[in-house]
């Protein structure tokens, strides 16, 4: 009986919806090389063309804080039409730039059977008072990876992070998170937070290598919003078996061999 064909692990992307319009061709051809050996599969995010599509996304009350200090967009029915507007126009650019470089690739939306999310927070920082308010978001929770099975080198998956909740509404829910779940659900070794900064910096000084229990550390004391998401994430990726994560914002070759960015791993 022949040995059953190996199966290279899988890497997941997140590609920031903060540095989508800057990447370049010299960028997707590296990452076409890496779909070509590798199964990849893609998630990414939508901040600044939201935040472009319409003002009221750009407001100070477009985003809320809860009672733990995490950041999240107040999610409407309303900014979920906006964020599956701009979502198909990105992944429509994402899939045509691997299609020119020869792969193929599909757009799957976690709302629809893949991504479940908690019950979200319901108590938000409005000024200095605590308020009750029904936002559209929730932790990722759980993954069908049965749809995510077709990643394989020459094909990839591209992800928009929408979730459902245990109400069965479709929600939001952050996307390095849902990378993250992702990830640790697929049994993926790597995970590559692509975003528009080049390092994880403590003090001003950008740190190369660090174990998951410093990242947590500095997540909870130094870390602005954006990169304490992050953080965050990377955390939860690496407790769900992933074994490293890299943060940064080159191609994903630089990353994945470790000549830039930030590496974490468990130890």
């Amino acid at each position: 009986m022949s040995a059953a064909p190996h199966r290279s692990p899988v890497t997941v992307v997140k590609l920031g919806g903060s540095c989508l319009d800057t990447l370049d061709d010299l960028w997707w051809d590296d990452l076409a090389g890496q779909g070509r050996v590798r199964p990849l599969i893609l998630v990414h995010g939508w901040s600044r063309p939201l935040r472009r599509l319409d003002a009221r996304h750009r407001q100070p009350s477009a985003i809320l804080r809860d009672r733990y200090g995490n950041q999240s967009r107040w999610t409407t029915p309303e900014v979920l039409d906006d964020i599956r507007t701009v979502s198909a126009a990105l992944t429509g650019r994402v899939l045509s730039q691997l299609r020119e470089r020869g792969l193929t690739a599909e757009r799957l939306i976690g709302s629809e059977g893949l991504i479940s999310a908690g019950a979200g927070e319901r108590l938000w920082w409005q000024g200095r008072r605590l308020v009750e308010l029904d936002n559209l978001v929730g932790p990722p929770t759980g993954v069908n990876t049965v749809p995510l099975r077709h990643a394989r080198p020459g094909h990839i998956t591209l992800l928009t992070p929408l979730a459902r909740n245990p109400a069965g509404q479709e929600v939001n829910t952050d996307a390095d998170r849902a990378a993250a779940a992702v990830a640790g659900a697929v049994g993926a070794t790597d995970l590559v937070l692509v975003t528009d900064v080049g390092h994880v910096t403590v003090d001003g000084k950008p740190v190369h290598r660090m174990s998951g229990a410093s990242a947590a550390t500095v997540r909870d004391t130094v870390a602005a919003d954006g990169m304490r998401k992050k953080l965050r994430a990377a955390c939860e990726a690496l407790e769900r078996g992933v074994e490293r994560v890299v943060i940064g914002d080159a191609p994903v070759t630089a990353l994945l061999t470790g000549r830039t960015g930030t590496v974490i791993t468990r130890d």
